[in-house]
């Protein structure tokens, strides 16, 4: 740029207009600008016309770049710059509109505000460049006195402050709708709260330290003070905490927003305040490094809607659950009721299901069938699998000897009724249930892997994985246990009669994980030892 273009219209007369400063701006950081420009007289300048411009309580930051490669290199890194005033003439006579292009197509970015500044204003088409590059405004450098100057920064920021927060809005329902989504599938409250602290940090775009309370109200717990149930960054050491202390830095602005039952929004402490249509409350804090603008508080207040919603969800789902569980335990209850010497036989077989499953899981073995809802279920479906008993003549279930043929057969029946009275109390459920793996258990815990077991004849991996786990289970718990018919069995020759029967009668995986999980937990519960 010349002299005579610099000294033009009073490029840079100071004009003295400093936008006012608010008391309590929403947001410090300041206003990122690019100057792009192959001349270090109007990158000096620029910066001494805009020196003393502050928009929204928020002063200017302004970067430089002196050719149109270098602009695209900074451009790669910094995401958060709001306007780039540059040159169109640098290292070619068209470098600026090809970065323009490649900020656009390559970068994809859309939000950053452009305006063409040119010394030559011949060289590119006022109207075309406008209309195919997206930009804010094309100027000759001789018009930017500093009051044009000051008018056009100023509004660009505000073009680009509305569609940023029209960006924020777009991603930040993406997010809600992500995030309630993922909540809906959540099957415990600390897994649920960690989840809402996740896309709250999420919405706001920022690493918030945060922390989710729960108003203890008689349904999540019995104490009247806010309990811990989620805390991150700085706050993480509260999650160990049944209760927020009362002298903590943050109780105060909790008991206000239970108090007053409604959001605050006290940088830099912000409380979310959500009541559920169960009678819950929720207080959820979050500290962010500067205080919220506008639009992330009604965004905050529409997830706090739907965590309310899918917290209620959650309540529900956990008290079916619950209710499943306790039909599941007294169906067995049931069983071992009229079989006093069986002992805690269910819970033993409980206990060393779930283990088998974990060991195999741990060893990535049968993962299409290894579920996540099989881990869950296939414990407590367990000890379902002797409920057909329950049709057994007590002569033949009490026997304190060996059966004759005809008791055999008898007392064979126990695993087809079993499976039948689950599977018609698991069609009265949609999808899979406890009763659902209770009645395969049930059905198949007598079958061999090599076709020799009852009632079916099943071999190989047509005997469902749950039955298969639970037959080596079975047999191994009512060895080392007295039964009316024999006496304990040492562990070491329970041991060595699975190992003589992996691959004919027992699943050899199964074995396999049970013998793992024996000699490198050896828990002294399997022989009753201790409980």
């Amino acid at each position: 740029m010349s002299e005579q273009h610099l000294s033009d219209d009073n490029w840079i007369i100071d004009d003295d207009n400093e936008s006012p400063s608010p008391t309590n701006p929403l947001d410090s950081r300041p206003w990122r600008i690019l100057i792009v420009d192959d001349e270090e007289d109007v990158h000096s300048v620029t910066r001494l016309a805009m020196r003393n411009v502050v928009f929204k309580g928020r002063p200017l930051e302004l970067l430089s770049a002196g050719s149109g490669r270098e602009a695209f290199e900074l451009l790669q890194q910094e995401k958060d710059i709001a306007l780039i005033l540059l040159d169109v003439v640098m290292e070619t006579d068209d470098a600026g509109l090809r970065l323009v292009q490649r900020i656009r197509e390559e970068l994809h970015n859309q939000l950053v505000r452009i305006v063409l500044r040119t010394g030559q204003p011949g060289q590119a088409p006022e109207q075309r460049v406008i209309v195919d590059y997206d930009i804010n405004d094309y100027k000759a450098k001789t018009e930017l006195t500093t009051q044009k100057l000051f008018t056009t920064v100023i509004a660009s920021l505000r073009a680009y402050e509305g569609l940023l927060m029209i960006e924020r809005s777009r991603n930040g329902l993406d997010k809600i709708l992500e995030g309630a989504t993922n909540l809906y599938q959540m099957h415990s409250l600390r897994e649920f709260a960690s989840g809402v602290l996740n896309q709250i940090s999420a919405i706001l775009d920022v690493g918030a330290d945060g922390v989710l309370c729960v108003l203890h109200n008689g349904k999540v717990a019995t104490s009247a003070r806010p309990a811990v149930v989620a805390a991150t960054g700085g706050y993480a050491s509260l999650a160990e905490n049944a209760e927020l202390p009362d002298d903590h830095v943050l109780a105060p602005a909790v008991a206000k927003a239970f108090a007053e039952k409604r959001s605050q929004f006290e940088h830099p402490v912000d409380v979310l305040f959500i009541h559920t249509m169960q009678g819950h409350e929720f207080a959820i804090l979050v500290t962010p490094p500067w205080p919220l603008a506008e639009i992330q508080r009604s965004l905050l207040e529409v997830f706090c809607n739907r965590i309310a919603a899918a917290f209620d969800n959650l309540y529900l789902f956990q008290q079916l659950q619950n209710a499943q569980e306790a039909t599941v335990i007294a169906l067995a209850d049931l069983a071992e009721f009229r079989d006093k010497d069986t002992g805690g036989h269910v819970q033993r077989v409980r206990l060393l299901t779930n283990a088998i499953a974990s060991v195999l899981k741990q060893q990535g073995k049968f993962a299409a069938e290894l579920t996540p809802q099989f881990m869950d279920m296939v414990g407590l479906a367990s000890i379902l699998h002797d409920v057909g008993k329950v049709a057994t003549p007590d002569s033949i279930l009490l026997k304190p000897g060996l059966h004759t043929s005809d008791e055999r057969v008898l007392m064979q029946q126990h695993s087809p009724v079993g499976e039948a009275v689950l599977q018609r109390a698991a069609q009265m459920v949609d999808g899979v249930s406890y009763l659902t793996y209770g009645a395969e258990i049930a059905g198949g815990h007598h079958e061999h892997v090599d076709g020799h077991g009852y009632p079916r004849g099943l071999q190989g991996d047509a005997i469902p994985l749950s039955a298969r786990i639970v037959a080596v289970v079975d047999v191994f718990d009512a060895l080392l246990h007295r039964r009316p018919y024999k006496e304990p069995w040492p562990l070491s020759e329970t041991i060595s009669y699975l190992k003589e029967r992996r691959g004919t009668q027992f699943d050899k995986e199964v074995v396999d994980a049970l013998l793992y999980f024996v000699e490198h937990e050896k828990p002294d519960w399997i022989t009753g030892e201790g409980h």
